[in-house]
C-alpha cells in the first residue's frame, strides 16, 4: 500500500513540476508570439493577404527624375523603390557587351486604389544616347482591380539597337489616368526591381523558332483537387506542378504559383472560379497570368462572371527552347529559358458588391507535358546563378510543395492541410521561444525521472 501510495505521490510531484513549467513557457513566449503576430498584421485599412511580399533583404533605391542622379543596378541584388503619380523615374546599370539583360519591374498600388483598365506602368530600357532597346507595358485590365503587375526592360545581344558595353538607364513611368483618387497612399506605388543577366552562348546556335505548338492545346488534368494556398509576391510563389490544385481568395487578393519547367517541356494552365449567390455581372473577375523566370509576361487570361463557375485558359504554349528567343509572337518568344515559370492569380476587387466577400472557391489545373533535355552551353553563368536552373528539389516540391512553403502568414496566403498550422506556430515562436520550450522539456523530464528514482 506504501509502495502504491509512494507511485501516486510521485506522479504528483512530477505532473506539479509540468504544470508550474508549462506556466512558465506561457510567460515566456505567448507575450513575445503574441507581439511577433501583432507586428506581422498589415496596417491598418488594409486586409489580410494584401501585402505584397517583397524579396527579402531587397535594397531600397530612389529613382531619378533624370539620367544625371540615377542610382546603379545590379543583377546581383533586387531593389525595392516607389513611383508617385505621373512621374518618369531612371535608375543605371553597367552591362558588357556579351551579355543581355532582363529587368523586370512589379508595381504594386495600394490596395483601396482607384484604378482603371488602362492604368499601369511602362518600363523600357535604354542605351546611354537615349535609344530605346525595347519597352513594355503592364495594365490592370478589365478587372479594374489594383493588384501587382509587372512589366520587362530588356537589352539582347544579335538585336540591331543597344549593341556593345557601357552605361545604360532603366525608364519606369506611371500610366494613369490622372483624376483625382481620394484613397489613402494613392500618390505613389510601390516598385519591386529584380534585374538579370543572361551569359552568350560558347557557340552560336539555331535562329529559327520551332514549329508553333498545337493551337488546341491537350485536355485539362481532372481529379480531386490538391490544398495548395499561393504566395503573395514572386519571392513567395508556391511550388505546383501537374494537378489540380484548390484554394480560396477574397476579393482584391492575388495569388503566386511557381511552376519548374525543364528545357523541351510545356505548360499548360487554366483556372476555375466557383459559383455564388448573388445577381449581375463583373468583367474581368477572375485574371491569371504567366510569367517567365525573369519575370517577363507570357500570357495572360481573365473571365467574366454572372455567379456561376468560370474557366479561364492561358493560350497553348510551345515547349522550352532556346530559339524560341527568335519567334516574332510574345508567347513563343517569351518561353526562352528553364528555370520556374509563375502562374498569378487576382480575384477583382469589384466581385465583392454583387456577389459578397467570399471567400471564393478557386481551382487551378496544371499540366505539363514535353521531353526534357539539357540546356545550351552557355559561356559564363547567368546571375542570378540559379535563375535558368531545375533542380531535382524543384521537381520534388512540384508534387509535394517547397521547402519554404510552411512558412506562410501575410507572406504565404492562406493555411493549408499541409502541416503550414505548426510550423507557422514554431515561426512565430523564434530562436527564443524554442530556447524556453527546450528547458520546458528537459525540466520535465528530469521532474519525471525524480519521480521514478524514489519510487524505486
Amino acid at each position: 500500500m506504501r509502495g502504491r501510495g509512494g507511485t501516486s505521490r510521485g506522479r504528483g510531484g512530477a505532473a506539479r513540476y509540468a504544470v508550474v513549467l508549462l506556466l512558465g513557457l506561457w510567460v515566456l513566449v505567448g507575450p513575445t508570439a503574441g507581439a511577433r503576430a501583432e507586428g506581422a498584421r498589415p496596417p491598418a485599412g488594409t486586409r489580410a493577404g494584401d501585402a505584397y511580399a517583397f524579396t527579402p533583404g531587397a535594397r531600397t533605391v530612389v529613382g531619378a527624375p533624370d539620367t544625371a542622379g540615377a542610382v546603379a543596378l545590379d543583377a546581383r541584388h533586387t531593389y525595392r523603390s516607389s513611383l508617385p503619380r505621373a512621374a518618369r523615374l531612371y535608375y543605371r546599370l553597367r552591362l558588357t557587351a556579351a551579355e543581355t539583360a532582363y529587368v523586370p519591374v512589379t508595381a504594386v498600388p495600394p490596395p483601396d486604389a482607384v484604378v482603371s483598365a488602362t492604368d499601369g506602368i511602362r518600363v523600357s530600357l535604354r542605351n546611354a544616347s537615349g535609344t530605346s532597346c525595347s519597352y513594355a507595358s503592364a495594365r490592370f485590365g478589365a478587372g479594374i482591380s489594383p493588384r501587382p503587375v509587372t512589366a520587362l526592360g530588356q537589352r539582347e545581344t544579335g538585336k540591331a539597337l543597344c549593341q556593345g558595353g557601357g552605361t545604360y538607364y532603366l525608364l519606369v513611368e506611371r500610366l494613369d489616368t490622372g483624376r483625382p483618387d481620394p484613397t489613402a497612399g494613392a500618390g505613389e506605388w510601390d516598385l519591386e526591381i529584380a534585374p538579370v543577366t543572361e551569359p552568350r552562348l560558347v557557340r552560336a546556335g539555331a535562329t529559327t523558332p520551332p514549329h508553333a505548338s498545337d493551337s488546341a492545346g491537350p485536355e485539362p488534368p481532372s481529379g480531386r483537387p490538391r490544398e495548395r494556398s499561393g504566395g503573395t509576391g514572386f519571392a513567395t510563389a508556391r511550388t505546383v506542378g501537374q494537378g489540380v490544385w484548390h484554394t480560396t481568395l477574397t476579393p482584391g487578393e492575388t495569388r503566386f504559383y511557381k511552376v519548374p519547367l525543364d528545357w523541351g517541356r510545356r505548360l499548360h494552365a487554366s483556372a476555375e472560379l466557383g459559383g455564388a449567390q448573388g445577381h449581375g455581372y463583373v468583367g474581368g473577375a477572375l485574371t491569371l497570368s504567366l510569367y517567365n523566370p525573369v519575370r517577363g509576361a507570357v500570357d495572360d487570361a481573365s473571365a467574366g462572371y454572372t455567379g456561376t463557375a468560370k474557366p479561364t485558359a492561358l493560350a497553348p504554349l510551345p515547349p522550352v527552347e532556346y530559339a524560341n528567343r527568335y519567334a516574332v509572337p510574345a508567347g513563343v518568344t517569351s518561353v526562352r529559358f528553364a528555370g520556374d515559370y509563375y502562374l498569378v492569380v487576382h480575384l477583382s476587387t469589384r466581385l465583392a458588391e454583387p456577389f459578397g466577400r467570399g471567400p471564393y472557391e478557386v481551382v487551378l489545373r496544371v499540366r505539363v507535358d514535353g521531353r526534357a533535355h539539357a540546356g545550351p552551353a552557355y559561356d559564363g553563368g547567368p546571375v542570378p546563378e540559379d535563375v535558368f536552373t531545375v533542380s531535382d528539389a524543384d521537381r520534388a516540391a512540384a508534387l509535394t510543395g517547397g521547402p519554404g512553403d510552411a512558412v506562410t502568414g501575410p507572406a504565404g496566403g492562406q493555411g493549408d492541410s499541409d502541416g503550414d498550422g505548426v510550423m507557422r506556430l514554431v515561426a512565430v515562436g523564434g530562436i527564443g521561444s524554442g530556447t524556453a520550450l527546450l528547458l520546458v522539456l528537459g525540466g520535465w523530464t528530469v521532474a519525471a525521472r525524480r519521480g521514478h528514482i524514489r519510487n524505486r
